[in-house]
């Protein structure tokens, strides 16, 4: 099936919503405890705060997943870094998309000047866990039960992928 990515759009709310959800009902993915309503998109958007910013849609048009970089720390001494958070449709995953995600986020980051992109996952996602690892990132911190959600607490690990 062929895939395409572009910026994410003000259109593509309801979907990136929906697929955000699912990670918060079933995952350790996402960290909020529940469901996010439709005017969450605009908080995404507002993190985002000019930095890359993508959506997926398959050869029908239908958004299968969605990612962003945000500042890490607003201060100037940290513009060359940024976060990142992706999510692919549960139904879309293994298929490369999130690797495709990533390197159009990463082209986008160098364009913008960004040297570093940090992610922070839950030690409770395994899978996100090894997807960054196979994509070059490393394991460069881990705050110890500082999240708890669905009554399990779990630890934070932060990677880090030098561009």
């Amino acid at each position: 099936m062929e895939y395409s990515i572009r910026p994410i759009s003000n259109e593509d709310r309801e979907s990136i919503i929906d697929i955000f959800n699912h990670y918060v009902e079933n995952s350790f993915a996402a960290y909020p405890e529940n469901k996010l309503p439709y005017q969450a998109f605009d908080m995404f958007l507002k993190m985002s705060n000019g930095l890359p910013t993508g959506s997926i849609k398959d050869k029908n048009g239908k958004i299968v997943g969605f990612g962003m970089l945000r500042t890490h720390n607003p201060m100037p001494a940290f513009s060359q870094t940024a976060e990142a958070t992706y999510f692919i449709h549960p139904e879309h995953t293994g298929k490369g998309l999130g690797k495709m995600l990533l390197g159009y986020l990463e082209k986008g980051a160098a364009e913008k000047g960004i040297t570093n992109i940090l992610a922070n996952i839950s030690s409770l996602n395994p899978n996100s866990i090894k997807f960054h690892q196979k994509n070059g990132f490393i394991e460069c911190g881990r705050f110890r039960k500082v999240g708890k959600k669905k009554d399990q607490e779990f630890d934070t690990i932060w990677m880090q992928k030098m561009l």
